[in-house]
């Protein structure tokens, strides 16, 4: 679930909306959703705020950027499912937002270093700008670092936007001189991370504590909540690349957000689920 730094957007709720509910996987509670209907779609984003002409606008955006692609239903009304590129967006995004394991020290670092000739130096920028929201840090002019489990994605991004050819990879161990924790610090601004985190909190743990009264879960205000909730959380584990514990100061919120956002999970994602399964199929 990708395209971390465009939240509460229509764009980025449609984007949200996809990963949650809308990839039909067989035996998903949200049931077979590909393509959505438009009207589904209209009404699955109304109930959060947004208007018709909004989720159109938003839609084509999508559509350009080849992450939709226009179908039919069955009953030939018009609809959007994913594109294959899109569908590996969102695999690679679960793999973060959904439990992602904690780094080791021992697992080392996977570096990217990368050279651009001048001619194409718009490539330079979106090179810089999607490794940025890969998680990894600057280590230096053109050398850019990150925990070693993020290789396989980040392989992944550079071949789908073909900027493969102008990056080499290297996985290792930092070997000196500066103690790993006080070059961590230098490669990350800890503390933008932490503040994000916080923001998370300061939004979700009263979402979090109103449902933690309630006996009932009606189906539309757990989707609702739910997919604000993910819209929020999904930037998270993009901004903050998953630094092993002991090189995160000691008042890190970070594994907090994760729980709270692990437990809205948990008691919001099924039972949002017969609602946007009625919108998209009409039952």
């Amino acid at each position: 679930m990708n395209d971390p730094h465009t939240q509460r957007t229509p764009r980025s709720l449609i984007v949200t909306f996809y990963g949650a509910y809308g990839r039909g996987e067989p035996g998903a509670p949200g049931g077979p959703a590909a393509p959505v209907p438009v009207a589904a779609l209209i009404r699955l984003l109304g109930a959060l705020g947004v208007d018709p002409p909004s989720v159109r606008s938003a839609v084509s955006r999508l559509k350009r950027r080849e992450l939709l692609t226009p179908a039919r239903t069955a009953t030939g009304a018009a609809a959007y499912g994913l594109s294959d590129a899109a569908r590996q967006l969102l695999d690679d995004g679960d793999r973060r937002i959904f439990g992602r394991p904690a780094a080791r020290l021992s697992d080392g670092w996977v570096l990217a270093v990368f050279s651009v000739p001048e001619e194409e130096r718009h490539k330079r920028h979106l090179l810089r700008s999607r490794l940025a929201r890969l998680g990894f840090g600057t280590a230096a002019p053109g050398v850019w670092i990150a925990p070693a489990q993020l290789y396989e994605e980040t392989r992944h991004t550079l071949e789908r936007l073909q900027l493969d050819p102008y990056v080499d990879l290297f996985t290792g161990t930092h070997a000196g001189f500066a103690p790993t924790a006080d070059a961590v610090a230098r490669w990350w601004d800890l503390d933008a991370i932490a503040a994000q985190h916080r923001a998370f909190l300061d939004a979700q743990e009263p979402v979090l504590q109103r449902w933690s009264r309630r006996r009932s879960v009606p189906p539309e205000a757990a989707y609702r909540d739910y997919l604000l909730a993910l819209d929020a959380w999904r930037r998270l584990p993009y901004a903050d690349p998953g630094l092993p514990s002991p090189l995160l100061p000691e008042d890190w919120p970070g594994g907090r957000a994760a729980d709270v956002f692990g437990r809205l999970h948990a008691k919001l994602r099924d039972a949002g689920a017969p609602y946007a399964h009625e919108a998209m199929t009409g039952a």
